[in-house]
């Protein structure tokens, strides 16, 4: 599927847009954590349930992203986001009005559908409308910076608006939103290109990819929660093995797929999904112990939290415009590095601070280079991830590094969130304090540690040719996504 080209001198505004819609990606999975509490009060959530209101939505997220990013290949990157913009006003909506447990738990899951179609087509867009090369890096650093920069601003605004407003707002602020970009798509974006002749959705692919994929999202989400030895577990743990072999099979086999395999072997795209799944688990785990750290050790409020996390985002904004400079006039695989070991240091630093008797300006230090570390990383995982892809695979290779993502935060967060709380049950007071704070520095201890397998992943980029600034192709490999080989 291929897209009018757009005049020069819309270009900026295009990309303003796109930034904007993945700054609202990134608000709507974090806005809510803040304001967990009061949902759950409001609503009727015990417990054991409430953790739905975030995992609803990393599962239908992470297990329709393959799908979404075939829709935007084959449907219109044009149409598809301005449908996902729509799904996301409406659900929002639904949202704040949602009278109990039951439809909150659906209202995120179909947030999530929304944001499994908008990522794919919001980074195809970036990656079909901006030349590869200089036009091209400079455009995913803007659209890093709002990406990475909502991980954290996302807390901000939930403090921010449940402190002023109640639960509700983090919800009904997605309305003009959502709704507002939706507009300005169909007046900025051209129009998608006629569709290609002979594509299919590959519906066998489609759906066994889609229940694989969502499937292991359940697992790891699930598992601390029923047990990873309960029959709901295992049963679910034997379909994926049976789902994710068939669509192998399937998509070997079809002449169109969904998921072409050989796109696994464009070395840089295969290599950024390794990093991403490391990111995942390390980098996008933090912002929950940090959150857990001010909110239950120090009796923070939601507001309070909200602006801890005003140093953060500032700094990754500030990392992913490092990195989008430095692209084309160093490897990927040094930005990389860089962007990796400053984030190790700086969570490391940042664990050292987190017990019961740290402070923020204890932290401070290390959650400012963790967050240079992470807008470092972030930029540079995204330009390997579009490098030597063809245009009308793009949205299904945004999907694939993101569905990497998810699983790995997935992962992340049953792991570490384990080694946190144990051993915390049944104390209460300034023992419960003291065990908690223990084991949130040990999870971040452990993932400073994880981010060196993304270092480590690194190594996997073939050693570059000296390339000019003015040339600025990152041809890391020579395989490429139209390979044979």
């Amino acid at each position: 599927m291929s897209i009018t080209a757009a005049p020069p001198r819309r270009l900026g505004q295009i990309l303003l847009l796109l930034g904007f819609a993945q700054l609202i990606i990134t608000i709507d999975f974090n806005i809510v954590y803040v304001a967990l509490p009061e949902i759950g009060d409001a609503l009727g959530f015990t417990s054991q349930n409430l953790q739905w209101v975030i995992s609803a939505y990393a599962v239908a997220f992470g297990g329709l992203l393959v799908l979404g990013g075939r829709a935007a290949d084959l449907l219109g990157r044009r149409r598809m986001f301005v449908l996902a913009l729509s799904i996301y006003g409406v659900s929002s909506l639904v949202g704040g009005l949602a009278p109990n447990d039951g439809v909150m738990i659906g209202v995120r899951a179909v947030q999530g559908l929304g944001g499994a179609l908008l990522f794919p087509a919001t980074l195809a867009l970036v990656n079909t409308l901006f030349q590869e090369g200089k036009e091209r890096n400079r455009a995913l650093a803007v659209w890093s910076a709002c990406g990475a920069s909502g991980l954290c601003v996302g807390s901000l605004l939930g403090g921010v608006l449940t402190s002023a407003f109640g639960w509700a707002a983090v919800f009904f602020v997605n309305v003009p939103l959502a709704g507002g970009a939706a507009l300005l798509a169909l007046a900025l974006i051209p129009r998608d290109g006629a569709r290609e002749h002979g594509r299919t959705f590959d519906l066998p692919g489609a759906i066994t990819a889609t229940a694989g994929i969502t499937l292991v999202v359940f697992v790891l989400v699930q598992g601390p929660e029923s047990g990873w030895a309960s029959p709901e577990i295992l049963g679910c743990v034997l379909a994926v093995v049976v789902l994710l072999s068939a669509f192998a099979v399937i998509e070997g086999r079809s002449a169109d797929p969904l998921m072409p395999l050989r796109l696994f072997n464009n070395r840089s795209l295969s290599t950024a999904m390794a990093i991403a799944l490391v990111f995942g688990a390390t980098y996008s785990t933090v912002p929950y112990f940090l959150t857990v750290f001010f909110q239950s050790i120090h009796d923070y409020n939601a507001l309070q939290t909200g602006l801890v996390f005003l140093v953060p985002a500032a700094l990754i904004a500030v990392g992913t415009q490092i990195s989008g400079r430095m692209a084309g006039k160093v490897s990927l695989r040094i930005i990389l590095i860089l962007g990796m070991s400053i984030g190790i240091v700086g969570t490391a630093v940042l664990a050292a601070g987190m017990n019961s008797g740290g402070s923020f300006l204890q932290v401070l230090p290390g959650v400012a280079l963790y967050g240079i570390g992470q807008g470092i990383t972030w930029t540079g995982m995204w330009i390997a991830a579009a490098s030597g892809v063809a245009g009308n695979e793009q949205g299904v290779a945004s999907a694939m590094t993101s569905t990497a993502m998810q699983v790995g935060t997935a992962v992340g967060l049953a792991v570490l969130v384990a080694v946190a709380n144990n051993g915390t049950r049944g104390l209460t007071g300034d023992a419960f304090q003291d065990k908690l704070g223990d084991g949130l520095q040990l999870a971040v201890y452990l993932a400073a540690a994880g981010i060196v397998l993304g270092i480590l992943a690194s190594f996997a980029f073939a050693k570059p040719a000296v390339v000019a600034e003015d040339e600025l192709e990152l041809e890391l490999e020579p395989v490429t996504a139209g390979s044979k080989d």
